[in-house]
């Protein structure tokens, strides 16, 4: 082994891929196998294998940028940190705190979201800050908190998946979202164990399923309340589980049975015997899991559909037993910390709620402010992007990229190009970012120390293996400064351990308590799972254990929390009676108020857009292999470029033949909202009535100028995979 190795995690998807980093020979940093992380136990994807080629100088931001005369131009940091400050306390006192916007990522560590969700509150006093994590899974989160009271991606560790009996996933393909993952399938059907896919394509994972369900797009509720039906008719349910267990049962099974199965064919498309098989191979086994991602979970009814799936586990007993459950599959790499930690509009710190007067209490005593200062709920993603330009006038922008990502988003470009000011902080020069005002060039994943949370509810620690270029500063800093500069001298440090320590304390009771994790402890142990409260007796989170670590320079400039870490902690570095942690959730009881688990009765209704004559065709979207989200790193990366060099538009055989179309030709999908060129891409892999475009690239093919920005009354996520459209033959 390499004795001068920095073991970290990738900077991609929820898995948080454990890796080594070390130096290369030409110069910088080369990624190598860490096969003691028991998540990908050493596996990596392309994107994990080159995410250091983001790090080089040549694709990344490597100096302030600001807009003179309507060009950007290098500017100091100090000529950068003072026109924002100027921006932003401009527009707070022409137009109130509300009127500035803060709008976060699911890429940032749980210390930065921590801060940005602070430095909204306290510095700027302002309600409006929210995060592109509510695109990625805040419908199973409600879901969930509605079902168990509690919201962690998966309640169990990933490790249990192999062992159970079946899993249903629906919405999901792991062989090209988070391929490190799909060797739990693999070893699940070595078992013994039969896999049912859900989704209206035959995609890689779909390939390697016993059962594949293709349900028209925006059924899947339907599907789930006819699976139930037919459990209810069939003689299937837990009876004892449900008395014991669980509360609302009558309703919701009556809500079921008026899903019968013919009915859910004429809906969704799949037959009346493959519904019968998939409740045969669900029930029959004594242990099974529901998993959802977003193919379920980004409709205008995300909430509701999977809620029914969640009423499937429950109805079957197959929920908070081992190796049973419903989970959601995270997507972003900090997508579960980033919104447990207060940049999500409704949220402080340890999962509370912003509108509970003891949450306030708490939280506003750990930062020394009045709780009555602390401003209420703001707007959710979409609806605070959609008020730039009216009721907010600025915007401060940190990891994420809403000009590709967002719904609606030639829509949403133009708003951001109608506000009086835009910041943005990025390591790179996204789309998003060409637009601002200012641009601040922040540290990576590698350049700097922090801990993300995974989708299993682990907290881990990355750890900076280089030193970042001299003219880029953290995001810590960037916050630190910031707020000097708006009036607030203390309370923003940029040693990320001594935020980490104030979050602990933040989140200390809460649902999503952190107070007995500290950074030598995960070294250590290499991860601990949420809920982790600090001993008992203790004064607070840091008296848990003696474990602070080498204290950063005051100097916000001076990035050096590599020193941070002994390559080797001691035995003694994790004292008795600390709590282990919680693999497992809900074992002995659900976190409702009586410890039951609800159920919630759900009906279909149909998407927020059906097709019609002018627009007779479905668009769903997803991702590709060889990149991530929106692309705005991934992009820059050769290789990946070479193996996914643009968007395309998958569709059926019979479909192009009605438009005279042949694989590779130029096809415009055209929704209500816009229009999209791309090659077309045949494959009898889609059904019929379906098209499907990645939604990686900005331009002429971007994706996400079609999709529909309705709504989940609840979660308030955008219906990204379904809207109608139409196809076009471009000549």
């Amino acid at each position: 082994m390499n004795t001068s190795a920095t073991p970290t995690h990738c900077p991609y998807c929820a898995l948080q891929c454990g890796m080594n980093l070390s130096p290369a020979p030409g110069g910088g940093v080369e990624v190598s196998e860490r096969a003691d992380f028991p998540v990908n136990r050493g596996a990596l994807c392309s994107k994990g294998r080159t995410a250091p080629e983001v790090l080089s100088s040549r694709v990344r931001l490597a100096s302030p940028l600001v807009r003179n005369a309507g060009v950007l131009e290098p500017a100091t940091w100090g000529e950068a940190l003072d026109r924002i400050a100027e921006g932003l306390s401009r527009t707070r006192t022409e137009h109130g705190p509300d009127a500035c916007g803060v709008f976060g990522g699911g890429g940032l560590t749980n210390e930065k979201a921590y801060a940005l969700g602070k430095f909204a509150r306290v510095v700027m006093g302002t309600s409006q800050i929210d995060y592109n994590g509510r695109f990625c899974m805040s419908s199973a989160a409600a879901a969930g908190i509605k079902a168990f009271g509690l919201d962690r991606g998966l309640p169990f560790p990933l490790e249990d998946i192999p062992r159970t009996g079946c899993v249903i996933l629906v919405g999901s393909n792991l062989a090209e979202t988070m391929p490190p993952a799909l060797r739990y399938l693999t070893e699940l059907k070595e078992n013994g164990g039969t896999l049912i896919v859900v989704d209206p394509r035959r995609t890689r994972t779909a390939e390697q399923a016993d059962l594949h369900l293709a349900p028209r797009p925006g059924t899947d509720l339907a599907l789930a309340l006819g699976l139930l039906h037919l459990i209810v008719a069939e003689g299937r349910t837990d009876e004892e589980y449900i008395r014991a267990r669980t509360s609302g049962w009558e309703e919701a099974r009556a809500a079921a049975m008026a899903h019968w199965p013919e009915y859910v064919e004429r809906i969704t498309g799949v037959s009346v015997p493959q519904l019968r098989e998939a409740v045969r191979l669900f029930c029959e086994p004594e242990a099974a899991m529901v998993l959802t991602a977003r193919g379920p979970e980004q409709q205008s009814k995300g909430t509701d559909t999977v809620g029914a799936w969640i009423n499937l586990c429950l109805a079957t007993g197959r929920s908070g037993r081992p190796l049973s459950g419903y989970g959601c599959l995270t997507g972003q790499g900090n997508g579960q910390g980033g919104r447990e930690h207060g940049q999500k509009a409704d949220q402080l710190p340890g999962y509370r709620k912003l509108t509970d007067p003891a949450a306030r209490r708490h939280v506003a005593e750990v930062w020394g402010v009045d709780p009555d200062s602390l401003p209420g709920p703001g707007r959710s993603a979409y609806e605070l992007l959609d008020a730039m330009g009216t009721d907010i006038r600025s915007l401060l922008l940190m990891g994420s990229n809403p000009v590709v990502s967002a719904p609606r988003a030639a829509h949403i470009e133009r708003r951001l190009k109608s506000l009086d000011f835009l910041a943005v902080a990025d390591v790179v020069l996204s789309e998003t970012a060409a637009l601002a005002d200012v641009v601040l060039p922040v540290t990576q994943w590698a350049e700097e120390t922090g801990t993300t949370t995974n989708l299993e509810g682990r907290v881990l620690l990355r750890r900076q293996a280089i030193t970042p270029p001299d003219g880029v500063r953290s995001d810590l800093h960037v916050l630190h400064e910031l707020a000097a500069r708006l009036g607030v001298e203390k309370g923003f440090p940029v040693n990320p351990e001594e935020v980490f320590d104030e979050l602990r304390r933040a989140s200390a009771g809460g649902a999503a308590d952190y107070s007995g994790i500290t950074y030598r402890r995960l070294a250590k142990e290499g991860g601990v799972f949420w809920p982790c409260p600090a001993p008992a007796g203790a004064e607070g989170p840091g008296d848990c254990e003696d474990a602070s670590l080498d204290v950063l320079p005051d100097d916000p400039a001076e990035d050096t929390s590599a020193e941070l870490l002994p390559d080797t902690p001691g035995e003694d570095d994790v004292p008795g009676g600390a709590h282990p942690g919680t693999p497992r959730l809900f074992l002995d009881r659900f976190a409702t108020e009586d410890g039951r688990a609800c159920f919630v009765p759900v009906s279909h209704r149909a998407a927020a857009e059906e097709p019609d004559e002018e627009y007779p065709v479905l668009l769903t979207t997803g991702r590709v292999v060889a990149q991530y989200q929106s692309g705005a790193q991934t992009r820059r990366v050769d290789e990946l470029n070479a193996a996914a060099p643009g968007p395309f538009v998958e569709m059926h055989p019979r479909l192009a033949e009605r438009l005279g179309a042949a694989d590779g030709d130029a096809v415009a999908v055209v929704s209500r909202r816009g229009r999209a060129v791309a090659p077309a891409r045949i494959t009898t892999t889609i059904r019929p009535d379906t098209v499907f475009m990645p939604f990686h690239w900005p331009g002429e093919g971007r994706a996400n100028t079609l999709t529909n920005p309705a709504l989940d009354p609840t979660s308030r996520m955008p219906e990204f995979k379904t809207c109608a459209v139409r196809v076009e033959s471009v000549k």
